[in-house]
């Protein structure tokens, strides 16, 4: 099937709603039909600031990145990121075009 790879990042401790955001998205992907998501935490990087994130022991806890990935219709790709516009989050996003599917094997 063809589609897109929906991909955000997050730091790990912001929120929205009360919620951790990595969370909220993954809730909201769900409660929207999205049939999964997964999030994945950094352990270094740096963003648009060019600051160096790494995690080191706990000092750093919840300055690091969370990446939530969604491979989706292109159609769930929009109605996702307009849901998320309608919200008013500022949220860094990707958008790759992609093949995906499943292979089915004997268990």
């Amino acid at each position: 099937m063809k589609g897109t790879l929906l991909r955000f990042y997050v730091h790990e401790n912001r929120k929205h709603r009360r919620i951790l955001l990595y969370e909220w998205l993954l809730q909201q992907a769900k409660r929207l039909g999205i049939h999964g998501g997964s999030a994945f935490r950094a352990i270094a990087g740096f963003g648009r600031h060019g600051i160096l994130h790494e995690e080191h022991f706990f000092e750093l806890a919840g300055d690091l990145t969370v990446e939530i990935d969604f491979a989706v219709s292109d159609e769930d790709a929009e109605r996702f990121l307009d849901f998320i516009r309608t919200e008013r989050i500022s949220i860094f996003y990707v958008r790759i075009p992609m093949e995906f599917g499943a292979v089915e094997g004997n268990m």
